[in-house]
């Protein structure tokens, strides 16, 4: 379940150069009244456009970084058991779900993985690794698949997209002010803005940014349980327990490095402060959720 990761750093990548280049091109003049204070309601506005415009960006190209990112292979055509089977799985629960057959595709690795993105629910791509169709048996990858199936249905990008967007509106709007505040108190500048304030600017938007993600994680972690649910509808309760305790066993395999732990189906393991910066819950609470289902 890739597709956080990607939205996100994406998201942060267009931010940071949409901001730079309305920046080189004289924008934030739009939020410097008389040289001397901000204009709220400009940098409001300003901070809406280029908040939601990258955020946007991002859904609209999502299924073409997510590709680019795996090296996923789209199944134009069966070429064996496996892929016809894996089609035929997702033609099945995306007809249950009520949405359009996503294009299918498989990458290349021996980790378990999975992902779902797009920029609609009609629009979608779902992809899973090599390493899942060899280690999981159908069922528990039937599983997998409902719960990416959930994803789409859900509309889960398309909210993330609006989340991100807000995010990204106030995150730009308190780095502008903060900058905007060293600018004037510290470096007394006078008239325009100094280099303190597009440095200031830039730092503040940075940790900002690093703090509000607590916020999107904190959702994609809601999502997940959601998903989850969905996965089990899709195919069986059972199945999608049985899909997770897979995912516990290889979560304690040490192939993948920390800093790749997001990029997993289990989404990483973490504790204390980390776990605010966590895609996934932890696999034991997904369990219990299941469990507790009626």
């Amino acid at each position: 379940m890739k597709r956080i990761f990607l939205f996100l750093a994406t998201n942060i990548a267009i931010l940071i150069v949409l901001s730079a280049t309305m920046s080189l091109l004289g924008f934030d003049s739009l939020m410097d009244e008389q040289g001397v204070d901000l204009d709220m309601n400009a940098l409001l506005v300003f901070s809406a456009l280029l908040g939601f415009g990258g955020s946007i960006i991002s859904l609209m190209i999502s299924k073409w970084t997510a590709k680019r990112f795996t090296g996923a292979r789209i199944i134009e055509q069966p070429g064996n058991s496996t892929e016809q089977w894996l089609v035929e799985t997702v033609q099945k629960q995306s007809q249950q779900a009520g949405i359009k057959m996503p294009e299918v595709a498989i990458f290349d690795t021996p980790d378990i993985n999975a992902f779902a993105t797009g920029p609609s629910r009609n629009k979608a791509l779902v992809a899973v690794s090599s390493g899942l169709l060899s280690a999981m048996t159908k069922d528990e990858a039937e599983a997998v698949i409902g719960h990416e199936i959930s994803h789409v249905a859900n509309g889960d990008m398309i909210t993330m997209a609006l989340i991100q967007g807000v995010v990204n509106t106030f995150v730009i709007f308190f780095s502008r002010i903060i900058g905007h505040v060293v600018d004037r108190v510290v470096f007394k500048t006078q008239q325009g803005h100094g280099p303190a304030y597009y440095i200031t600017s830039i730092f503040a938007q940075i940790v900002l940014g690093i703090l509000a993600s607590t916020i999107v994680m904190w959702f994609s972690r809601q999502r997940e349980f959601r998903a989850d649910a969905g996965g089990a509808q899709l195919s069986d309760k059972s199945k999608m327990i049985a899909a997770l305790e897979r995912l516990k066993v290889s979560a304690g395999q040490p192939h993948l490095p920390d800093q790749m732990a997001a990029l997993g189906i289990a989404g990483g393991i973490g504790d204390g402060i980390k776990r605010l910066f966590m895609t996934h819950p932890p696999l034991d609470e997904r369990i219990a959720a299941l469990r507790a289902q009626a």
